[in-house]
């Protein structure tokens, strides 16, 4: 056994002190870094496109956070939809409550009020403001929290890429409700219907809009939940007879098509096409076929303007001067029927 000397002794409570220094000082760092994580973790902000939403705090959990549609904040009160409205330090006058077929709420002691077509927050200051004048309460808090909402989506249908209902919180354009479906099939006219939920004939709104355009004629016309939007289908023109590729062609983008046009979408006359012959089947009011010759090399040699085409008219190139004769406009009309549609 060994005897340790004064000298010795000292030298070794030296090398314990500052071990134990070293040691605290780490743990005094490591907890200021995991500080300053955990701030910059909480004071983060939120992701492009999502509200955050903050709850009561609980003590089981240090945060929460729930997301929310870009348009609630826009959200417009409707008849249907349920509140649950909270008067802080107040239970009596809390409570449930629905909006009435006129758009209006009834709450205790107080006459009712119209809050439909305003936003959660007009509808908050409103309560506050008749609580004040009723001499019911001299400073109100008040909270609105939608629980059930009414009618939140429109109808789209047509010449889209996925008809059906869109979930709408809020207006939004027509453009925007175009876009939600997927963009118009090749198909499409250039009608666009939008029909209130609650309308009749006359309030249909009619709007013009082409897939070739930029999209500002329809860019600020609003849709709102409940409406249905029709995308109308392109009118379609038929080639038919002594031409390359026979069928029938959408009228699209800005709707017109002449008989030149058309032609060239058939992808033009065939060898044994007899173009003195050619021919245009209209309709009449009544629904009865009306044939109207075309000068075909008059047209091309710019001495006569091409015919405009309606939706369902007929172009006809015969072959020979005796299928001309024996080929009818009802014939043709009924070939119409097995035609193949080319986008």
């Amino acid at each position: 056994m060994h005897n340790v000397t004064f000298p010795q002794s000292r030298k070794i409570a030296r090398g314990l002190i500052a071990f134990l220094a070293t040691a605290i000082l780490l743990v005094v760092q490591q907890r200021t870094v995991w500080s300053q994580v955990t701030a910059s973790i909480t004071n983060a902000p939120s992701p492009a496109g999502v509200a955050e939403v903050r709850t009561a705090p609980n003590p089981n959990v240090q945060s929460q956070m729930v997301s929310v549609p870009q348009d609630f904040a826009a959200l417009k009160l409707a008849p249907g939809f349920l509140l649950n409205i909270e008067v802080y330090g107040e239970p009596d006058l809390s409570g449930h409550v629905r909006v009435d077929s006129e758009g209006n709420i009834s709450l205790p002691f107080m006459k009712s009020l119209q809050v439909a077509n305003g936003t959660i927050t007009q509808a908050q200051d409103k309560i506050q403001q008749r609580f004040r004048e009723q001499a019911i309460l001299n400073n109100p808090q008040v909270t609105i929290n939608v629980e059930q909402f009414a009618t939140t989506s429109a109808m789209v249908l047509g010449e889209v890429q996925y008809p059906g209902r869109v979930e709408l919180l809020a207006p939004h354009s027509l453009l925007d409700v175009i876009g939600l479906t997927g963009g118009e099939t090749p198909l499409a006219g250039n009608e666009v219907e939008v029909k209130p939920e609650d309308a009749s004939g006359k309030a249909i709104r009619v709007y013009h809009y082409s897939r070739g355009s930029n999209g500002d004629a329809i860019r600020n016309v609003m849709v709102k939940p409940g409406d249905t939007v029709i995308v109308k289908r392109a009118g379609i023109v038929y080639v038919l007879g002594a031409v390359n590729r026979p069928g029938g062609y959408p009228m699209q983008e800005d709707g017109e098509l002449n008989v030149a046009q058309a032609i060239s979408l058939a992808q033009g006359m065939a060898m044994q096409a007899r173009t003195g012959g050619l021919r245009v089947v209209k309709h009449s009011v009544d629904g009865q076929p009306i044939n109207v010759p075309v000068s075909y090399n008059r047209m091309m040699n710019g001495k006569e303007i091409p015919m405009n085409l309606a939706a369902g008219d007929i172009v006809y190139v015969p072959v020979s001067k005796i299928k001309t004769v024996f080929t009818t406009s009802s014939s043709l009309i009924g070939e119409t029927a097995a035609a193949t549609i080319y986008k």
